[in-house]
């Protein structure tokens, strides 16, 4: 290839890229799930190459691939950029400035998927929305959730994940959101954000974008945090129509006095719930239909699931954990109307230095509280001192079920997503 034809590619402008995206609106990283004329991206790990799979992808279907190695650009439909990861990343903050249309992004400890679900299925009644799918919420999930979105979409809700400063900030240059909201500051990602107020400054980076950009952030005048970090921002408060009536184990509230009973378990829902109402009642979704679907959207994938087995009720809510969110559910859980109460709590990650410590104060919390059968499981949990029954692995945990059953209880299951406690549920 001569120079020349070499400088063509490496600075082919952002919209000339964005031409070719646009003919189909399509974009994949991943050969396994090749879609047919989409535009492959060939991202690099620390364990592979894309670039080796553009003409894979190219076989399979790809209109496009964009590579960042020149040995790879084999053929025209194969662009050479400076670098992929970067190429995308301003493709999707180019087709946002396209688009033109409201986006509402969220971010927060705890709660961020089951929130951001909430508010596409109540805006979703009125409005063609396009919402994170799963929670796809870093510096690669956020421009590929930009660039499912077309000109059909009205509104679009981007998740936001950050377990470092600064990441919110450059995802929120990328979202470029006209509405912000933060579910909540914790203790989540204490290793990367080195205390909790380095949590509450990384989750304010959301704020100082829609303060430097004039923009409005959705907020819960009840976390104080959420009102101090959001002086001098055009606020829009929760409804103060909504009114918590109880959690036993669902939550049940009103507004605008029509009751509303959710399938969502634990006191701690009632924010993401009241969230979604706000939000939904500021787009003019009529009341009734917030009622509506609000008590039809089940929960799924391990977050705030109920199961009945032939022996036991299990409160699922396994996909993550971090000490505020188990404080949180244990909370609800001792507020439980029920005979027999067992919990099976896993190990919280990326705590660093603070692990033991709050893995203690989970220990001591639950030594407190009563309950009529306690297991930990994991290796920071078993370090603790306490005199339940501790377990460094899951497979010790399942063995022990097997000789010791669980019977007529009900049963909270929760902890981070490395442990995968789902897969104790058949034991139960």
């Amino acid at each position: 290839m001569k120079f020349n034809e070499v400088f063509y590619f490496y600075t082919m402008k952002i919209e000339d890229l964005h031409s070719l995206y646009i003919q189909h609106g399509l974009v994949d990283t991943d050969t396994r799930n090749i879609r047919l004329n989409t535009v492959f991206f060939a991202l690099k790990g620390a364990n592979f190459n894309g670039n080796k799979f553009a003409e894979e992808a190219l076989s399979k279907g790809a209109k496009y691939a964009i590579v960042d190695e020149i040995k790879y650009k084999t053929s025209d439909n194969i662009i050479l950029v400076e670098n992929v990861l970067k190429s995308l990343q301003e493709l999707a903050s180019y087709h946002r400035k396209y688009l033109k249309i409201p986006i509402i992004a969220l971010t927060g400890s705890n709660g961020k998927t089951t929130t951001k679900e909430l508010i596409n299925v109540v805006l979703s009644s009125k409005y063609k929305t396009i919402a994170t799918v799963g929670n796809l919420n870093n510096h690669i999930g956020v421009p590929l959730t930009l660039l499912s979105m077309d000109s059909s979409t009205e509104i679009g809700i981007v998740e936001m994940g950050a377990n470092h400063l600064n990441e919110i900030s450059f995802l929120s240059k990328i979202v470029s959101p006209d509405y912000g909201y933060v579910t909540n500051f914790g203790s989540a990602h204490l290793e990367g954000f080195g205390s909790i107020e380095g949590v509450i400054k990384g989750k304010s980076e959301l704020y100082d974008f829609i303060e430097e950009n004039n923009r409005k952030a959705f907020i819960n005048t009840e976390d104080k945090i959420q009102v101090e970090k959001t002086k001098g921002i055009q606020t829009i408060c929760f409804n103060d129509s909504i009114k918590f009536i109880e959690s036993n184990p669902f939550v049940k509230l009103s507004f605008y006095n029509e009751e509303i009973t959710s399938k969502l378990i634990g006191s701690y829902n009632f924010a993401n719930i009241s969230a979604a109402i706000t939000i939904g009642n500021y787009f003019k979704v009529t009341k009734e239909e917030i009622k509506n679907v609000i008590e039809n959207y089940i929960p799924s994938n391990n977050r705030s699931e109920i199961i009945e087995t032939n022996n036991n009720k299990i409160i699922l809510d396994a996909y993550n954990a971090n000490p505020t969110s188990i404080k949180a559910a244990l909370n609800s859980f001792v507020e439980y109307k029920t005979d027999h109460k067992t919990i099976i709590l896993g190990d919280m990650f990326e705590l660093g230095e603070f692990s033991s410590i709050e893995h203690q104060k989970v220990v001591d919390f639950v030594s407190s509280a009563n309950f009529d059968s306690v297991f930990f499981v994991g290796s920071n949990f078993s370090e603790t001192i306490s005199n339940h029954l501790k377990f460094k692995t899951l497979a010790a945990l399942e063995k022990y079920l097997l000789n010791e059953p669980i019977k007529n209880s009900t049963i909270l299951i929760k902890g981070s997503r490395g442990v995968a406690l789902e897969k104790i549920v058949p034991y139960c």
